[in-house]
């Protein structure tokens, strides 16, 4: 089917070939162009192998796209701070034997690993995560952000409000228009960053997670927390929480210009999926 689709577009056929490429996408596939052809990639993670786990209150989330030290800090951090009763899961998807080995050895009875091989997307590899945690609240965080204090209880007491179905540190307002956004300090914004967002697991399955479409990270959680306000609920700031953010990795490790054109491609995506809903905006819409 992949075949047929290039020679489609090879031929200028692009209706039949949108046609097929819907069809794999219903199938679980995602058709990946460039100027070196076309690939296939899973729009969802393969199922874990079935292994007894113990069900936890809150799910910790990170995905590691490499950088030892980082988890390494993340993790002695979240078993340092955390007074909830937690697990720790991490989403290996560096595609880097010395990732998968490194978490080999590291064995803890609230820890768990996930290695995608080869590695997904971004927002697949996230809902890996979501789709192994027992937790019935998870929080996800970005390997760069270290504790410094129980930053987790506040975000769990937080989500006790029905009303509200996202909650992190770091808030995001549109500047009057969906096209523009910046930090705001809340409490209620129009999304949470992923450096830290937390979010009920049944409301994440509920939306069907993150867009699978949304293969680099920017943007997609900006997506995310509108898919969870999509029906009225609510997305809340809560600021001063005991955490440091260091770098990003992903934004540093990639060129420029192919960071440009990668979030420009997830901006016009979000754009073509809530341009029109405003009424999202919880500051309202320039006049």
């Amino acid at each position: 089917m992949l075949a047929e689709r290039v020679e489609r577009r090879l031929n200028r056929e692009f209706e039949a070939a949108d046609a097929i490429r819907d069809r794999l996408r219903a199938g679980g596939w995602d058709v990946l162009d460039s100027a070196t052809g076309s690939e296939l990639q899973a729009l969802k993670a393969p199922a874990p192998e079935d292994e007894p786990v113990t069900p936890r209150a809150v799910s910790l989330i990170t995905v590691a796209h490499g950088w030892i030290p980082d988890i390494e800090r993340w993790l002695l951090s979240v078993f340092t701070h955390c007074k909830a009763d937690f697990e720790a899961i991490v989403v290996d998807n560096s595609g880097d034997t010395r990732m998968a080995g490194w978490l080999h050895t590291r064995t803890a009875y609230r820890l768990r690993s996930i290695r995608l091989d080869p590695p997904l997307g971004y927002a697949t590899a996230v809902n890996a995560g979501i789709e192994a945690a027992t937790g019935e609240i998870c929080v996800l965080f970005d390997p760069g952000i270290e504790l410094t204090g129980d930053a987790v209880s506040p975000l769990i007491a937080a989500l006790a409000d029905p009303s509200v179905v996202v909650v992190g540190p770091f808030g995001i307002r549109g500047k009057g228009t969906l096209k523009e956004f910046e930090e705001d300090p809340g409490p209620d914004v129009d999304a949470i960053e992923a450096y830290c967002m937390a979010f009920r697991r049944a409301d994440a399955q509920a939306v069907q997670g993150f867009d699978p479409k949304f293969r680099f990270y920017r943007i997609a959680d900006i997506d995310f927390s509108f898919r969870l306000r999509d029906k009225g609920g609510r997305a809340v700031a809560v600021p001063g929480l005991p955490l440091d953010r260091y770098q990003h990795r992903l934004w540093e490790a990639t060129a420029p210009a192919e960071r440009d054109r990668l979030s420009r491609r997830n901006f016009y995506r979000f754009l073509d999926r809530w341009g029109k809903r405003e009424d999202l905006l919880v500051g309202g819409s320039r006049p």
